[in-house]
């Protein structure tokens, strides 16, 4: 059976190059609003921290109707961390929109997602997206984009896949970048010209493989997926079961079954081959799951999720200041909170760390992990991380084997000269570099651990102008020792509370991180010093006053402006002797042994 009233289709593309702006024009042109409704921006991201970082975090499912026939569309993320997410959701289409900008190309994440929908034999659409840009050089973009596809072996029909230029912001497509329609019918018609219907036996068992999970607190977890054969319906009993064989197949009943009609979901009582649906009652389900009709239980084939690259210890926080802004902060609260959230994020590791109060954690990347400790924090938990690591693998030979990850670097020409010197020092190796205008394209492959603490450096050499993308690349061999950190951390010598006095002495050795009136403690992480070894000042200082000196006469100190480190800024600072104390108020970084003497002491012993 051929549902010709159905499209399934995903639209990836790399980081900000305007899927989900794309999404919504598809959204109000697809009638899934009213005329006069009041919509806000980019809609499909509805996370706080998505519209705060203006980034997607999690695929998202959507539906829209064009001449009678429903479009299935999933916006899926752009960045690395969250491939785990792209690679699973292309298992529920039958075809992609591949968006390309119109002035950047094909960028790394554009030749991986890709790269998966080949893989697939998926029907590709080229979209040259944002052609109204002043600096756009879509006929240039049209030959990277065909130049990448024979890279990466596609098949005779893939690279005659059609190309559609259009503005996501304004809602116009057209054939050419000159002639742009009023709005998006040319990209609804080639959507129902060239992805395929979803077909398949309508008669025969159910079969529905499960490629996302959802969460929620009153139903637990819900299982989105495809029906591959036959149909689901409500209250039916089911098989639970996995192709790799990773549990026992189990039985279960489809409580509560929905459909995606726009960006809600509306209960239904039977779905059919081919149907996007969404499920819940079935405890423990995962993605990779394949529900199955009890008398015929065969498990689908599944992508096998990418392994995790970088690791970090949560563990409880046990600064001086411990309990006082959190509102969760035990060991069994962490433990329950990143078990919950692997019922969610199939990307994500955890096991038991060294101590009963630790857990080693991970992630496809240092953005996931940061996210993931975004998140908690503001739902109120407090902890403290160590510094990210990187997971060695041991090769056939029994050697040590790194993750690589492909850095693309977009800078202005009188940048490249310190870019090329910190990442060759950093074991990066130079693959491609290519002017591109007035600015230089450059490409490396460098050991995951070397970039630890590099954006800032690089935002900082190239004036904030410089672009930087970077995807896993391969394992390989160990490059060696690599010197990550050139600065020395100043610490807190004593716990009070900052005063301008002492800070103005302690400006002195480097760059500050605290202002005058916050509560300190002896160990805490201050400053830091660009010396290169760390340094004890006393921040809570006060000037003694005698009949000689008066208290006002302070106020001529002028205090330097004072860096606010970020939750990134302070993941990529931290050093191996640090731990990030993380609260729903503050980021503190901290030695891992606060009193000075005893510091000393150990530093003496090594």
């Amino acid at each position: 059976m051929v549902r010709n009233d159905l499209r399934n289709i995903a639209i990836i593309a790399h980081v900000d190059h305007g899927k989900t702006t794309l999404v919504d024009q598809m959204l109000k042109q697809g009638g899934v609003f009213r005329a006069n409704q009041a919509v806000e921006d980019r809609v499909m991201d509805s996370g706080a921290l998505e519209r705060e970082r203006g980034i997607t975090i999690l695929a998202k499912n959507t539906s829209a109707h064009y001449n009678g026939v429903k479009i299935n569309i999933i916006d899926t993320p752009g960045h690395a961390d969250f491939g785990g997410e792209v690679e699973r959701v292309l298992k529920m289409v039958n075809g992609v929109v591949l968006l390309v900008d119109a002035a950047e190309g094909p960028m790394p994440q554009t030749r991986f997602v890709l790269s998966k929908a080949l893989e697939l034999g998926h029907k590709v659409i080229v979209v040259v997206n944002k052609v109204d840009r002043p600096d756009a050089r879509p006929y240039e973009v049209v030959d990277e984009c065909l130049e990448l596809l024979l890279d990466l072996d596609a098949s005779e029909e893939q690279l005659d896949s059609p190309i559609i230029f259009c503005s996501g912001r304004t809602g116009q497509a057209g054939l050419s970048p000159d002639q742009l329609g009023e709005d998006l019918t040319v990209l609804f018609e080639k959507i129902l010209d060239q992805i395929p219907a979803p077909e398949g036996d309508a008669e025969g068992p159910t079969q529905l493989l499960v490629s996302s999970i959802d969460y929620n607190e009153y139903v637990g977890r819900i299982a989105i997926g495809r029906v591959e054969r036959g149909s689901i319906k409500m209250g039916q009993d089911v098989v639970i079961c996995e192709y790799h064989g990773s549990h026992e197949p189990y039985r279960g009943k489809v409580v509560n079954l929905y459909q995606i009609e726009g960006l809600n979901r509306v209960a239904c009582d039977e779905a059919k081959v081919g149907d996007i649906v969404t499920l819940s009652g079935i405890e423990n389900i995962t993605i990779g799951d394949t529900l199955c009709d009890p008398n015929a239980v065969e498990p689908l084939p599944f992508v096998k999720i990418s392994e995790p690259t970088v690791e970090m210890t949560f563990s409880v926080n046990n600064s001086p200041f411990a309990g006082r802004e959190g509102k969760f902060v035990t060991s069994r609260h962490l433990r329950d909170r990143l078990q919950r959230e692997l019922l969610k994020d199939v990307s994500l590791r955890v096991s038991d760390g060294e101590s009963s109060e630790s857990f080693l954690v991970a992630g496809r990347g240092e953005m996931h992990l940061s996210i993931l400790i975004e998140t908690m924090r503001r739902e109120g938990y407090e902890f403290q991380v160590s510094m990210p690591h990187v997971l060695f693998h041991t090769g056939e030979n029994g050697e040590k084997l790194e993750p690589m990850e492909r850095v693309l670097i977009d800078v202005p020409e009188d940048c490249v000269g310190s870019v090329m010197e910190k990442l060759g020092a950093r074991k990066g190796e130079l693959v491609h570099m290519a002017p591109s205008g007035s600015r230089m394209r450059i490409e490396f492959i460098i050991p995951s651990r070397g970039l630890f603490g590099y954006r800032s450096e690089f935002l900082t050499d190239t004036k904030g102008e410089g672009i930087l993308n970077t995807i896993f690349d391969s394992y390989q061999p160990y490059k060696g020792d690599i010197p990550t950190r050139h600065v020395g951390s100043l610490i807190a010598f004593e716990t009070g509370e900052s005063v301008t006095y002492g800070l103005y002495n302690a400006q002195e050795r480097g760059m500050l991180f605290i202002g005058p009136g916050v509560p300190v403690y002896e160990g805490m992480v201050v400053g830091y010093s660009p010396k290169g070894e760390d340094m004890a000042v006393n921040v809570c200082k006060k000037k003694h006053v005698s009949n000689m000196r008066a208290s006002g006469s302070d106020d001529a100190l002028r205090l330097t402006p004072y860096k606010r480190m970020s939750l990134e800024e302070c993941m990529e600072f931290i050093g191996e002797d640090e731990l990030l104390e993380v609260t729903p108020e503050n980021l503190r970084i901290r030695k891992r042994i606060l009193s000075n003497s005893q510091r000393m002491k150990a530093i003496n012993k090594k």
